[in-house]
């Protein structure tokens, strides 16, 4: 059965509320849907209904290409000044026994440690510290560049950028030129969360705003650059939030077309202040990013860090609107398996990316960060192929 088959499955079912088969048609037709029709969406559309749209949107845009890069990771410091209640990551700086803070020297070290291997971009984000200042991230990412000038440095969200502009007494406007002209190729998504003050302020009261991690990105965007974004699901927001932060960025990016990929990260609840609010399960995990896939039309790719959901619910992932899993990273990133998510070590190879995607019946496609195309692996037979006992495909949940 084609998506468009299933489309007009949809359309015709005779118990399906007016409502809903409105929603469909606009997805099927190619028309945005409204704030509350995405609300509708999280309060009354069946997992079945949102993934057929979802994935309808999905293969309208890219077949059954899916997406990955070879890349890695540079986590300066988990010590910061922040206090957020969800992190499981950082510490305090009175806590300094239990974290780290690398030197220059030490993530140089790290970055040398990927020469002559075919990875294409290093992603860079931690704490927040007063001594990792704007000159001396400006003078890393210099030192990036000087050392290997063909590596995409991805790297810190607004949270920082915010910290150290205001530090440096400069505008958003100046500082991020200054990060470009330093050698800053695009920004991570991180640092959203939720958007809406209510939320916002009960769970990291004292970081950056959502409107100026909005106004940082909408900054670099102007320069011609481009940026990912994320929220954090599954806590104590409501599906209206959840729908205020999709549309805060449907708008920035109608504005800017910086945006490339979305992210939903999910909450987890090991060991942090918010260990006593429970996780949603997979179901809900499945629709958020099939709801996410329908609501930012405007958005190329949705992606689903499979260190967070593991290895598995990612494949289910790709058929309810995800079209991209990441990259290989490796075994240093920390941020997700401190808070108690499925992959402790998170490390993939190459080999194991592309199994995991074929295994559903997908395209896997190497690309680079800016999501030109590197190779694609459709063709590519692995020595060994026939032993890999790594991931079934698994049953599309209805």
């Amino acid at each position: 059965m084609t998506q468009t088959t299933k489309i007009q499955f949809l359309l015709d079912d005779p118990n399906l509320k007016p409502e809903l088969r409105s929603i469909a048609n606009k997805v099927f037709n190619s028309e945005r849907i409204t704030p509350d029709e995405g609300l509708l969406l999280y309060q009354e559309g069946s997992l079945g209904f949102v993934g057929a749209l979802a994935n309808f949107v999905r293969e309208k845009k890219h077949g059954d290409n899916t997406y990955f890069n070879r890349n890695f990771h540079i986590e300066p410091t988990n010590l910061c000044v922040y206090d957020c209640k969800f992190c499981s990551y950082s510490r305090l700086i009175k806590q300094r026994e239990e974290g780290w803070a690398y030197t220059m020297d030490e993530m140089m070290d790290i970055v040398r440690k990927y020469d002559g291997q075919p990875v294409t971009e290093v992603h860079i984000v931690g704490g927040v510290l007063p001594q990792y200042d704007m000159k001396f991230y400006a003078d890393f990412f210099t030192a990036i560049k000087n050392h290997r000038p063909e590596l995409h440095v991805k790297a810190l969200t607004p949270v920082e950028y915010h910290y150290i502009f205001k530090k440096a007494k400069v505008g958003y406007a100046e500082g991020m030129k200054a990060m470009k002209e330093a050698g800053l190729d695009s920004l991570p998504g991180g640092g959203a969360e939720i958007f809406h003050p209510e939320i916002r302020e009960q769970i990291a009261a004292d970081k950056c705003t959502g409107q100026q991690w909005l106004d940082i990105h909408e900054e670099w965007h102007k320069l011609g650059m481009r940026s990912n974004a994320t929220m954090l699901y599954g806590h104590i927001e409501g599906f209206e939030h959840r729908i205020h932060h999709m549309e805060e960025l449907r708008k920035l990016q109608d504005r800017t077309g910086g945006f490339q990929t979305f992210i939903p990260l999910k909450f987890r609840n090991q060991d942090n202040q918010m260990s006593h609010i429970p996780e949603v399960n997979v179901a809900e995990d499945l629709r958020n990013y099939a709801i996410a896939r329908i609501y930012l039309d405007n958005f190329d790719h949705v992606k689903a860090y499979w260190p967070m959901i593991s290895r598995s619910i990612a494949q289910l992932a790709l058929s309810y609107g995800v079209d991209d899993v990441d990259g290989t990273i490796d075994d240093t990133t920390k941020i997700y398996s401190m808070a108690g998510s499925e992959e402790q070590n998170p490390a993939m190879s190459t080999k194991e990316l592309v199994q995991l995607i074929k295994a559903v019946g997908r395209r896997p496609i190497e690309r680079d960060t800016l999501y030109n195309v590197v190779k694609d692996f459709t063709e590519e037979v692995f020595e060994e192929d026939t032993a890999f006992k790594g991931y079934v495909a698994l049953p599309v949940l209805n």
